[in-house]
């Protein structure tokens, strides 16, 4: 199978554990029965609780990749009324502009670098805004936001806030409620460690209050609400994918919560950047977050070129960048069944490609 004894550094897919990977085995069952609506009930419950979600909210389960999830969110709780300030540090804050566009949203294309908008109470544009959208984690630069300060400027301003949680789900912290957060975005193969192919749109009360009349057969989110209240969707699911994540769901609280993975995430992001401070290698932004550790090498080395060599040489993967940044940093994931053993691998290579001797 390709690719099957390389190890995986990678924001996604990212490693999943071997009790998930034997879900995936299995044959898929049929699903429009009362058995497959309890898994999508659980399914439902299991993230409410993770993201601690307001009474009342409902989550849309969609087999789609997470850009889908982003677009269907615009799509069914914006139009043309409204007035978007959409935060553009990279790669997945510039798709939301332009899934604005797409969708004639009205729209700020708030551009921003080097801050993780604690401050955005002084840096947003001072416009009459109905909304806020942004990626927590913008994952094309491994850049983590300050959610609190950036759903307490929600609140403030009566801002309707939109969150693609997709790649800080389970190694972040991220609490709808204590955020006032409206949406949040959710997919399957990043933080979730499953396989990619499902994509949740988390709906607090108030953004089931908005969700409109959209021209759209498989995005209407009116018809998932109806489907849902009865655990099934209009559409067929990702069966296999929906029994892999009731399983995580599970997993996750049998290991103490997502208190304890958020932990976990971070016990090993500081272990790999601990490990690694020999390295000609430097952090690209000092706001990274737990799921990643974003790499600048520091001796001319083209980083497109460390991504192929470890692939290579080692069967080690880790993420490039495309584009302008193709040669200036390369991406590393502690998304995942990761342990500071398995972390190792990519440590150990690192040395033995710059040949230096490890302490």
């Amino acid at each position: 199978m390709i690719y099957e004894d390389y190890a995986i550094f990678t924001p996604g897919p990212v490693k999943m554990s071997e009790e998930i990977l034997a879900i995936g085995a299995k044959q898929t069952p049929y699903f429009r029965n009362d058995k497959f609506s309890e898994v999508i009930f659980n399914c439902e419950k299991g993230l409410l609780k993770m993201l601690n979600a307001p009474e009342g909210s409902r989550v849309i389960f969609l087999t789609a990749s997470g850009t889908a999830g982003m677009e269907s969110a615009v799509m069914n709780l914006l139009d043309e009324k409204d007035k978007a300030l959409v935060v553009h540090g990279g790669g997945f804050g510039g798709r939301f502009v332009e899934i604005c566009k797409v969708h004639e949203v009205p729209h700020t294309d708030f551009s921003v670098k080097d801050t993780n908008l604690a401050d955005i109470e002084s840096l947003a544009p001072r416009e009459n805004y109905t909304s806020l959208i942004v990626n927590a984690h913008e994952t094309s630069v491994g850049h983590l936001y300050d959610l609190d300060a950036m759903g307490a400027y929600a609140k403030k301003h009566g801002l309707f806030f939109i969150v693609d949680a997709i790649s800080m789900l389970v190694t972040d912290p991220i609490d709808m409620s204590a955020q006032h957060i409206d949406a949040v975005i959710a997919s399957s193969q990043k933080g979730l460690a499953l396989p990619p192919g499902l994509t949740m749109v988390i709906l607090a009360p108030r953004a089931q209050e908005r969700v409109k009349d959209v021209k759209s057969l498989y995005f209407n989110f009116k018809d998932y609400l109806r489907n849902g209240e009865r655990g099934q969707t209009p559409y067929t699911p990702a069966v296999t994918i929906m029994l892999q994540l009731e399983a995580r769901l599970a997993q996750i609280e049998r290991e103490g919560g997502v208190a304890q993975s958020i932990a976990k995430a971070k016990e090993i992001a500081e272990y790999f950047r601990e490990s690694i401070k020999g390295l000609p290698l430097k952090a690209y932004t000092p706001y990274m977050p737990n799921a990643m550790t974003t790499l600048t090498p520091t001796d001319g080395r083209s980083a497109i070129d460390i991504v192929n060599d470890l692939e290579k040489q080692y069967k080690v993967m880790v993420c490039p960048n495309g584009g302008p940044q193709r040669d200036i940093i390369f991406r590393v994931s502690h998304m995942g069944d990761m342990t500071k053993a398995y972390t190792d691998l990519l440590i150990d290579a690192l040395y033995d490609y710059y040949k230096i001797e490890r302490r």
